[in-house]
């Protein structure tokens, strides 16, 4: 029997429809209006479509949205005095740098500057360490879809054994984090490409209950490894001969799970829309 398909978008509704009515009360009751403050330096036609995508989900829910276009040509030194000053900016509630940025520029140290609490991508050491002492405030967004998903199952994840594959640090490693909380208490093992080598990944794949797998590989994971009657969480986009394929080998893992995500359309259609739950979020953080 084939496994139950877990579907981003009705979730991700049910989130904005609930942000619409938070953003209301804030209106009203504080007069305060969320503000996102996007920072794309040019030069990458995705990133603008995707700051695109992500103006219009802000206006439909009633955040303003500050798209800041900067130069190809900016240095590192420049960008992080921009970010310093929109961390000064009572008016901005939370900020996004996308990604990717020029070559000679080091990502991780100007997200690094951003500040704590306008930190919408919860991607801060901050906010990641937040995560480890079990107090997330703002947590990466795929991450946090990733989890959303599991929930989505409605399968009791206390004390399951759970595999991440990958060890991203903004997928992978916060998503296997975030599954340790003592709310959810779930057994954690982390997989990456040391595992793979050994050759032990289908030993771990084959055990999970609960399988979230965020490498970039496509159809990494095998799907006769998948435990019969798990839940299965593909992180994983990527492009083979013209189609989108996840990091699952879907076909036949969906005959084994319980309950999978499709690619497209599992994990994705929730990033916006936890992106906008986190910058109503840090307004609120600052308020307090």
């Amino acid at each position: 029997m084939s496994a139950e398909l877990l579907k981003g978008k009705p979730i991700a509704d049910g989130m904005i429809e609930e942000l619409k009515k938070e953003i209301e009360n804030l209106k009203e009751k504080h007069k305060v209006t969320p503000s996102l403050a996007s920072v794309l330096v040019e030069g990458d036609p995705a990133s603008k479509s995707y700051a695109g995508r992500q103006q219009k989900s802000a206006a439909k829910v009633g955040i303003e949205y500050q798209l800041h276009e900067l130069p190809s040509d900016i240095s590192q030194q420049k960008l992080i005095d921009f970010i310093a000053e929109i961390n000064k900016d009572d008016n901005v509630n939370g900020i996004i740098l996308q990604m990717p940025l020029p070559d000679g520029i080091d990502s991780y140290r100007v997200q690094s500057t951003i500040a704590m609490k306008k930190d919408v991508e919860g991607i801060t050491p901050a906010n990641m360490g937040l995560i480890v002492y079990d107090r997330p405030r703002l947590c990466p967004c795929t991450a946090l879809g990733a989890i959303k998903m599991v929930e989505a199952s409605g399968v009791d994840i206390y004390g399951k054994d759970l595999t991440v594959v990958g060890r991203s640090a903004i997928v992978g490693r916060p998503a296997a984090l975030l599954m340790l909380q003592r709310k959810y208490s779930a057994t954690t093992t982390i997989c990456h490409t040391g595992t793979a080598k050994s050759g032990k990944l289908p030993e771990h794949v084959g055990r999970a209950d609960i399988l979230i797998v965020a490498a970039g590989s496509p159809e990494l994971v095998k799907g006769e490894w998948v435990k019969e009657g798990s839940v299965v969480v593909d992180v994983g986009f990527n492009w083979i001969d013209g189609k989108t394929v996840g990091d699952v080998e879907f076909e036949v893992a969906k005959e084994r799970a319980a309950y999978i995500t499709p690619v497209p359309g599992g994990v994705g259609p929730l990033t916006v829309a936890i992106l906008l739950q986190n910058t109503v979020e840090a307004t609120k953080w600052q308020m307090e």
